[in-house]
This record gives C-alpha cells, structure tokens and sequence, in this order.
C-alpha cells in the first residue's frame, strides 16, 4: 500500500484492495500500549502508520483498503470515513441488521456491538489502509486488548447476526456499496 501511494501520478487509478490477514494486532500511530494483548497468546502485534489504536485482524475477516486520490475526489478524512461506515451500514441493512456509525468513535456498531474497524493513513494527498468487517472472525482475540482503544468494547460478526453469506459473496457487495458511495 505505501509503495502503491508513494508511486501514484496523478493519472493513477484508484483501487479497493479485499483481503484477509492471518492472525495479527495491528497497532495504529496513535496506539498505546496499555490497550495490547494483556497476556501472551501467540499473536503478533505489529506497529503500523494507519490511525486509530490497536485491532484484530485474522482468519474470518474481510478487509477492505481504499488507495484513493483524495484530493481528485474533493473529499476529506472525515467525509470518507463517514463514507465507508456507509457502506457496511448500507451492507448490513441489505440483510436487515440495522448498524451505526458513532461520531465519537469511527467504525460501525450493531447495538453495542463493534463489527467494523476503519483506520486510514493519508499521504500527499492520498489515503491507504481501510476496513475490517467481522463476517466469522475468532472473537477471542480480541478479549486480550481493548479493541480500538475502549476496554470492555463490545465486538461481533455477521455470522452471529444471521448472516449466513461467504466472505467472497459479503466482499463483493461492499465494494459495490463503496462504489456507489464513492461515485
């Protein structure tokens, strides 16, 4: 992702990146090392230089990065991140699971319930990094930290919402949910 955006021209097209990581904390710019794992569970916790503080990423997740030209789009980090808390609240209502976004705390929830995590890094203009959706995660990972900085948050999956659609399908209409928000 930082070579894609350090390479870009302004003729560069954008893309969405769908992927799923193997187990692994990352740890954003902001991360504070009171929120990592409180105990050794095997899992890795890598620094990376996106926003926001530390997060699960593993088997089970669908992960979205946008590598977009911001300032070709006129749009800026928090319209954005409005943006694609859309999208997954617009995914999530095609099966009708009503979700939110919160102002005070980026990612979508489902009742008190974390089931996404966003965190971009903008860089001259353009921004990487992305989503991470909960289609039928391990939750156990993330009983170890404080997910996204909040003790105690709350995190679930689609699977336990009902949903019962692959990761592919999922992955595939929430990039045309992107799409359409993006256009």
């Amino acid at each position: 992702m930082r070579e894609f955006t350090a390479a870009r021209t302004a003729d560069s097209c954008d893309e969405l990146w769908l992927l799923e990581h193997p187990p692994v904390y990352t740890a954003g710019i902001a991360g504070k090392p009171e929120h990592w794992p409180r105990v050794d569970n095997g899992i890795p916790v890598v620094r990376v230089d996106r926003g926001g503080q530390i997060t699960y990423h593993g088997p089970g997740q669908l992960v979205a990065y946008l590598l977009l030209d911001m300032r070709r789009r006129g749009i800026s980090v928090r319209p954005l991140v409005r943006q694609m808390e859309q999208a997954v609240i617009n995914l999530l209502a095609d099966y009708g699971v009503a979700a939110e976004g919160r102002a005070d705390a980026p990612g979508v929830y489902v009742g008190a319930a974390k089931i996404a995590a966003l965190g971009l890094r903008v860089r001259n203009g353009c921004c990487y990094h992305g989503l991470a959706l909960n289609v039928d995660v391990a939750l156990d990972p993330f009983l170890a930290i404080n997910p996204c900085g909040y003790a105690g948050l709350a995190v679930t999956r689609t699977r336990d919402l009902g949903i019962t659609d692959s990761r592919r399908q999922l992955g595939e209409k929430l990039i045309r949910h992107i799409r359409n928000l993006l256009q």
